[in-house]
């Protein structure tokens, strides 16, 4: 039999089983209400004994969850703050890893019912804990809890954090996959910065390089859907999505070959293959959401993308023309775009009817993009070098001569 220790004042987390367990039972009537009140507290006081955390938290949840609606949001805090702050007393982190779950998962079960409350009740809890895989599968419950309760404003602010998050939460890959995937989806639901949901979809992706066939597999529907949202996407120009292995696989599959042949006419073709494409490939197009005039739109300044990519640096008003299916007065209005979006540097001689460029973003950054950049950079080097030469060979017959002037001076 349990010895229960009196003590002078009641424990705080027996005073909220008391609390809770009299709103949970007040429509039970005074008899029936009594007898629960005091079996709930005579097992809250045996737990706190035997320094069963893991149990009194079980117990205190199961009647602060039943009166979610019946208090302040004050007290609701108040509450919690009593039933989260059992974490610090676990004893192993095995222990508190399971009290997080548990809490957690009760505090995000009901999402819509005041998430926003909800959510500061999960941070506080992630923050009263010592564990770092604890605050990893805490943060898992936030993002989900967020995106089911359409709250996704209250958590987008934390994802600034997260390469920090990791360094701290050293998750394995699967827990990888699982994170990024989820921040993709909370950013796709609060309209957030395409470039963001982008940026998390490919990291996701990347988790897969290296994996067997079966496992890659599980990658193609998302595979998918990133490529379509950077063909969406009408400020992203650049992407490496054709060296991931997790988008290889579709070039030769039954269902998505199209998609894939799609992206590549993207990175590395012009606008008359997309235009052969899409009237191949039109129904197709729609069904991914695909606008075909905005799909132009993009293809025209990829393709004068590609035209300032060649190593002559000039390109004729004549070829923007005909590349991108545009009459003579819409040349120059097209080259603006491109500046604008900061595609290319470049100069319009309206004499020679030619656009001279002096930069431009490369589509892809593969191989040869480095080959390339390495062949500039030594010819910098090399430039540089021959001016600090010629400067101190100067120096010197400067020098020189100053010094054969004070001789004759004397």
């Amino acid at each position: 039999m349990t010895t229960v220790v009196p003590t002078s004042e009641e424990d705080p987390a027996l005073a909220v089983v008391r609390f809770t367990s009299e709103l949970a039972w007040a429509d039970a009537g005074p008899e029936v209400a009594e007898r629960q009140v005091s079996t709930l507290c005579l097992e809250a006081q045996e737990c706190i004994v035997m320094n069963k955390w893991l149990e009194l938290a079980s117990l205190m949840l199961t009647s602060a969850d039943l009166i979610f609606s019946k208090v302040s949001e004050k007290d609701l805090e108040c509450i919690f703050t009593v039933i989260c702050n059992l974490v610090t007393k676990s004893e192993s982190p095995d222990e508190e890893l399971e009290m997080a779950k548990l809490i957690s998962a009760k505090i995000t079960h009901q999402p819509n019912e005041k998430p926003a409350l909800r959510l500061k009740i999960v941070f506080n809890l992630y923050n009263l804990l010592g564990n770092p895989y604890s605050r990893f599968r805490v943060y898992m419950n936030a993002l989900n809890l967020a995106l089911n309760g359409k709250a996704t404003e209250h958590i987008v602010p934390s994802f600034r954090k997260i390469d920090s998050f990791l360094k701290e939460w050293g998750i394995g890959i699967l827990d990888q996959r699982d994170l990024f995937l989820t921040i993709s989806n909370v950013l796709k639901e609060n309209k957030s910065s395409g470039k963001e949901s982008f940026k998390f979809l490919t990291k996701y992706l990347a988790t897969f390089s290296g994996e067997d066939a079966h496992t890659m597999s599980e990658a193609k529907e998302e595979a998918v859907r990133t490529i379509v949202e950077f063909v969406k996407a009408p400020d992203m120009f650049q992407c490496d999505l054709l060296d991931m292995p997790a988008v290889g696989q579709l070039e030769k599959d039954a269902k998505y070959a199209s998609v894939y042949q799609l992206l590549k006419i993207f990175l590395t073709q012009r606008l008359d293959a997309y235009l052969e494409f899409q009237a191949a490939n039109s129904t197709s197009l729609k069904s991914y959401g695909l606008v075909h005039e905005d799909c132009i739109t993009k293809m025209r300044l990829m393709s004068l993308v590609d035209l300032a990519s060649d190593e002559s640096g000039q390109i004729p008003y004549a070829l923007i023309r005909d590349t991108l299916r545009i009459n003579d007065d819409e040349v120059e209005l097209w080259v603006v775009k491109a500046i604008s979006a900061k595609l290319i540097d470049c100069k319009m001689d309206q004499m020679n009817q030619v656009v001279i460029v002096s930069r431009c973003t490369e589509r892809v950054f593969g191989q040869h993009q480095w080959h390339t950049l390495k062949t500039k950079l030594s010819t910098w080097r090399g430039n540089i070098a021959s001016v600090i030469s010629t400067i101190q060979a100067n120096r010197i017959t400067e020098d020189g001569s100053q010094a054969m002037q004070g001789l004759m001076i004397r």
